[in-house]
């Protein structure tokens, strides 16, 4: 899994200054695609559109894909949260020459709006000592960003300088010191609709997680609470498995005990595979901060998951790719937002954004489809 991460996501990048970069992110033109209503001869449009298992797309657009604004590329976005004080979305670039989030409207045909350079207390700019992977704007506009380097997980205020930092175990440092992978950490962030909790998803498994034989499929998310005064604490880790072969792209939480899971899987000269699972209660996995190895936890005791979309299996509604995919609409999602529908019940707009990585071989597209999410059986019995 680190070689294969590795090769995939950040091998094209390292290594290359900031002009080289910048000249790449130049060298492609960028298409626009409006969104889309595919129809075959003989089904509905509703029908062509149908991805498994209940989910249909709306539309994609590639109009930010090797755009620039104020001569600053935009790419490697690897997060996408709605920042409703700038009316905007947002997302974090992945392994830049400089931190920065990137600001856009209108996700069907999106415009970049603005960017905002992630800044250590100091004020001097974080640089390539800073891999943001997750974003989300907490209830007070702070931002919380989350990096694979360490990992960290840090808030920054709405001028973009750091605040505060979150408490990360030990054990989830970067081997040699810790039980982590490199370039396979803190890659999933999100808070709760109400703002009480704050989850944070490994992307790859702690060494000591590794079961007697085969593949490590248990990953870690942490979960933290805020306290009376808004600050959050760590309050528990649980466990979730993966697909064979799967990692966790991203986490986004629904509704008041639900959380989506982004799993995505890799291979080179084939593409990506993308499938997304709900967890209906997230309340219900035990507590696994105590336990030295996952891989004996108990299925049963490990986060519950439902699919709610098999994107691979989407139709490609016309969209192409620089590079090999086994479905030309797919590439290296790895940020996600869900909105509820309003008056149907467990109906939601799911949108996907992709990190092109700054090569020329992927392209950052967003993605919007109308998902059905899985709801905890006390919720459901409420609700009717």
């Amino acid at each position: 899994m680190p070689t294969r991460r590795t090769a995939h996501r950040h091998m094209p990048t390292r290594g290359r200054s900031a002009a080289a970069l910048a000249a790449l992110v130049l060298a492609a033109s960028a298409a626009v695609v409006p969104a889309y209503a595919t129809e075959t001869p003989g089904t509905s449009p509703s029908a062509a559109r149908a991805c498994a298992p209940d989910a249909h797309v709306t539309g994609y657009s590639d109009a930010l894909d090797k755009r620039t604004l104020d001569g600053v590329g935009i790419g490697g976005l690897s997060a996408l949260a709605y920042d409703s004080r700038n009316r905007a979305w947002a997302s974090v670039m992945d392994h830049s020459p400089s931190a920065r989030l990137w600001f856009f409207t209108r996700p069907e045909d999106p415009r970049a709006t603005g960017t905002l350079v992630l800044r250590q207390p100091d004020g001097t700019p974080y640089g390539n000592n800073f891999d943001g992977e997750g974003l989300t704007v907490l209830p007070g506009g702070d931002y919380l960003v989350s990096s694979e380097t360490e990992p960290s997980i840090r808030i920054f205020g709405r001028d973009g300088v750091e605040r505060d930092r979150l408490e990360v175990p030990d054990r989830f440092r970067v081997a040699p010191d810790g039980e982590a992978s490199f370039n396979a950490t803190l890659e999933g962030l999100t808070v709760s609709p109400d703002g009480r909790s704050v989850y944070a998803a490994m992307e790859g498994a702690l060494s000591g997680d590794a079961p007697a034989s085969g593949e490590a499929r248990d990953r870690r998310i942490l979960v933290y609470r805020a306290d009376r005064h808004g600050k959050y604490r760590l309050d528990r880790q649980i466990g979730y498995q993966v697909d064979a072969g799967n990692r966790v792209a991203e986490v986004t939480a629904y509704g008041r005990t639900g959380l989506l899971v982004l799993e995505s899987w890799w291979q080179e000269g084939v593409g990506n595979k993308i499938k997304v699972y709900g967890v209906p209660d997230i309340r219900r996995p035990v507590d696994v901060s105590r336990t030295a190895n996952l891989s004996t936890v108990p299925a049963g005791e490990l986060a519950t998951k439902k699919l709610v979309v098999d994107v691979t299996s989407c139709p490609t509604g016309g969209a192409t790719n620089p590079g090999p995919q086994i479905n030309p609409l797919l590439d290296n999602y790895e940020g996600m937002a869900v909105t509820p529908l309003p008056g149907r019940h467990g109906a939601a707009t799911l949108r996907l954004i992709s990190d092109d990585n700054l090569t020329s071989t992927q392209v950052t597209r967003l993605l919007t489809l109308t998902v059905h999410l899985p709801t905890a059986a006390k919720q459901v019995i409420a609700a009717h």
